[in-house]
């Protein structure tokens, strides 16, 4: 071939101040066609790297790493952590009962945890109770509500529900007569 390649081939050439490849041909002759020929000529040299100084670490500097173990102070500092128990829970035991009274009314409700959908409503402001029950409020009230829930939560397929009191919440009076009433109906509380 009538092209020559001007370079040091070795690996210990790059080790050199400076490298220069570059190639040589006459206008007259072919081209190489390998695949080395159709690199550009690159020069290196290592003496125009420069060191840079000692960094002085400050208390303003430092930074703690991503990976550092926290405290137990900043565990503490989360309040959006649950336990185990609350992550769990509304798979462990998903549909809730819900009961409410008012001055004029009872509500109760089974709710889905998870999806938030309503499996079974039963109200004494329903038009079909408001007009049969001679009181809305009483305990007569609160065991239809109670039968009317257990009922409508059959025909869903739901055999089994929790019930979660509220803060100072005693299960007596009408709030026992209705889970009362729902257990009798055949509905398992959990």
């Amino acid at each position: 071939m009538a092209c020559t390649l001007l370079s040091s081939s070795s690996y210990s050439s790059l080790l050199l101040p400076s490298v220069r490849t570059h190639s040589t041909c006459s206008a007259d002759e072919p081209t190489s066609l390998s695949w080395v020929s159709s690199f550009p000529s690159i020069t290196i040299s290592i003496h125009s790297t420069r060191i840079p100084p000692n960094p002085t670490l400050n208390k303003d500097s430092f930074i703690q790493a991503a990976w550092t173990r926290r405290s137990r102070g900043d565990l503490e500092k989360k309040p959006n952590k649950k336990s185990w128990k609350q992550r769990t829970d509304m798979y462990m035991r998903p549909f809730l009962l819900n009961v409410f009274f008012s001055k004029r009314f009872v509500h109760a409700k089974v709710m889905h945890r998870a999806t938030s959908k309503v499996i079974s409503v039963a109200t004494t402001n329903a038009k079909d109770l408001r007009n049969a029950l001679p009181s809305l409020t009483d305990h007569d009230a609160c065991r239809v509500i109670g039968k009317l829930i257990a009922e409508r939560s059959k025909e869903a397929d739901v055999y089994a529900m929790s019930y979660e009191p509220r803060k100072d919440e005693r299960i007596e009076g009408k709030l026992g007569i209705v889970l009362d009433t729902i257990k009798e109906n055949g509905i398992i509380f959990v």
